[in-house]
């Protein structure tokens, strides 16, 4: 076993997140930055930050962040690790190359990151690694010293992520009149993608219908429903479901739709539904648009009572997976045999993302992989 102490050679861990508007001025700045470069109208865009402007204007995945960040820091501390943690965004402040750039100057040399994503997907882990191949370009140019840069595998099957889902699922069920409880259907939410970045998403030899992106979801929704039949004896009937489409109609993305979806077992008679949102990390913005108004309005529009679970935000036993994850890669860097921790069928996920995984439709140089611009 690895030294659950030891995390040589990297000197930093960075968390890497989308980011999002923290005040009304900044709704459509930052919707300019998500969508820079495809020509989208300022006022469109005001349209679209509506769901913002509910919220004042905020987005709360800032302060998610910023519990995540205290609660890693609290349990490094608690396990004798010495690794500083930062933070960057990718589309509002505080910014990757800006992080970057203050890593550098603080002297790290060897960066491990932590992606706000747990599954294989262009958007949820090659385009992270292609903002920070842009990043390094950023520095390079400024005549800077380049730290060398890693990812942490993908964790959506780690007990650390699962458990505290469970428990979510779990805490909903009970929060259901005792009439309704045992016929309820659980729905697995994620993020839509287009069919053709799913079908593309993980390895190479993954491709396929769904690619990783699917199979990987549908893993870690038959492992709750799972535990959740073991905890309570009851056999739930659950589906994996999408939300937050954002593409142009003529675009086939992953479906059903969850609003679709709650109508559909409404006519087929279901008596409750508890939506577990396993594709997010934290309650942010979609979830608590997509989920906690429009999904929740289409509920009570159809009379079937719902509830939605919570996610994994800065859970303790999530900080604590994230630890073990830093010492597994630390390990593997030195050479020494690890036995990676993965629950489900598929096992452990790749350190290094491997060439042709997740491709971009326009090739765009990317980090922290075999395909790396940066070594």
């Amino acid at each position: 076993m690895p030294d659950a102490r030891d995390v040589t050679p990297y000197d930093a861990l960075l968390l890497l997140s989308f980011g999002g508007p923290e005040g009304p001025d900044d709704v459509v700045p930052f919707l300019e930055n998500v969508t820079r470069g495809r020509g989208i109208p300022k006022e469109r865009l005001k349209e679209v930050g509506q769901h913002y402007f509910l919220f004042g204007g905020v987005s709360p995945i800032n302060d998610q962040n910023r519990a995540l960040l205290d609660a890693l820091r609290k349990d490094f501390a608690d396990h004798g690790l010495d690794l500083p943690v930062y933070w960057g965004n990718r589309n509002w402040a505080p910014y990757l190359t800006d992080t970057l750039r203050e890593m550098v100057r603080d002297g790290r040399r060897r960066v491990l990151v932590l992606a706000t994503s747990a599954y294989a997907s262009y958007s949820g882990c090659r385009q992270y690694r292609e903002d920070l191949a842009a990043a390094l370009a950023a520095l390079e140019a400024e005549g800077l010293e380049l730290p060398k840069i890693d990812k942490l595998r993908h964790y959506f099957n780690h007990p650390g992520f699962l458990e505290p889902m469970i428990d979510g699922v779990l805490r909903s069920l009970a929060e259901l009149g005792e009439d309704v409880r045992d016929g309820a259907h659980l729905a697995f939410s994620t993020h839509s993608i287009p069919t053709a970045s799913a079908d593309t998403s993980g390895p190479v030899e993954d491709h396929g219908d769904g690619g990783a992106y699917v199979r990987q979801h549908l893993d870690v929704a038959k492992l709750i429903a799972d535990a959740v039949r073991e905890r309570t004896g009851v056999d739930h009937p659950w589906q994996l479901v999408y939300q937050s489409r954002s593409g142009a109609p003529h675009i086939p993305w992953l479906e059903p739709d969850i609003c679709d979806h709650l109508e559909e077992r409404h006519a087929a008679g279901v008596a409750a539904v508890v939506i577990a949102p396993i594709g997010f990390v934290s309650d942010h913005m979609e979830v608590l648009y997509d989920l906690d108004t429009e999904a929740k309005a289409k509920a009570g529009e159809l009379g079937l009572p719902m509830r939605r679970s919570a996610t994994v935000g800065a859970d303790p036993r999530f900080a604590a997976a994230i630890r073990e994850l830093v010492v597994e890669r630390a390990a593997a860097e030195r050479g020494q045999e690890v036995t990676p921790c993965a629950l489900g069928a598929l096992g452990a996920s790749h350190d290094l993302c491997p060439v042709g995984c997740c491709p971009a439709r326009a090739p765009r140089p990317a980090a922290a992989g075999a395909d790396s611009t940066y070594a």
